[in-house]
């Protein structure tokens, strides 16, 4: 069984891109989720690998994870059928401490950009870079089956402006 312990930031300002490797365009479908958070989500990597994920929650911030390849076909078939989806660019950092990414999202969630880290526990000590705003780990809205569910475009006009998203 895997376990996903990971933290997320709001990014601001343009500082990670001289840590960025190369893009990693990504297509997200959730083709099931539930409201206690368990999710199955088909991920497709610029059009040559595929995964079929499922999540659940664990204790705090740790998220229970099943990945499993799959063949791009079978992938596309289910890209098609998956009711909420996400475009993003992912770019992998080179950091000290923890793995990181910074994802750039696209269509209806654009202009969001969101740094994650995964962690080898919740209680690792992390130094967050100045280009991380706000921690948003906790608040449901910003996981990714919530954003292919409700984009950023569809929250409400002042939501949006409290976190700089217009």
């Amino acid at each position: 069984m895997g376990l996903e312990i990971e933290r997320r930031f709001l990014v601001i300002g343009e500082g990670w891109r001289a840590l960025a490797g190369s893009a990693q365009p990504l297509r997200q479908g959730y083709l099931a989720g539930t409201l206690q958070g368990f999710t199955v989500r088909v991920r497709i990597i610029a059009k040559d690998q595929a995964w079929l994920t499922l999540k659940a929650p664990a204790e705090g911030i740790a998220r229970h994870e099943f990945e499993y390849v799959i063949p791009l076909e079978d992938a596309e078939s289910l890209w098609g059928l998956a009711p909420h989806r996400l475009t993003k660019t992912r770019y992998e950092l080179s950091l000290n401490s923890g793995d990181w990414v910074v994802d750039c999202f696209e269509g209806e969630n654009a202009p969001l950009v969101l740094a994650e880290v995964e962690l080898a526990c919740a209680e690792e000590p992390l130094q967050v870079p100045d280009w991380c705003g706000k921690e948003v780990t906790t608040a449901s809205q910003w996981n990714n089956a919530a954003l292919a569910h409700t984009p950023i475009s569809q929250w409400p006009v002042k939501k949006r402006l409290d976190y700089d998203l217009l």
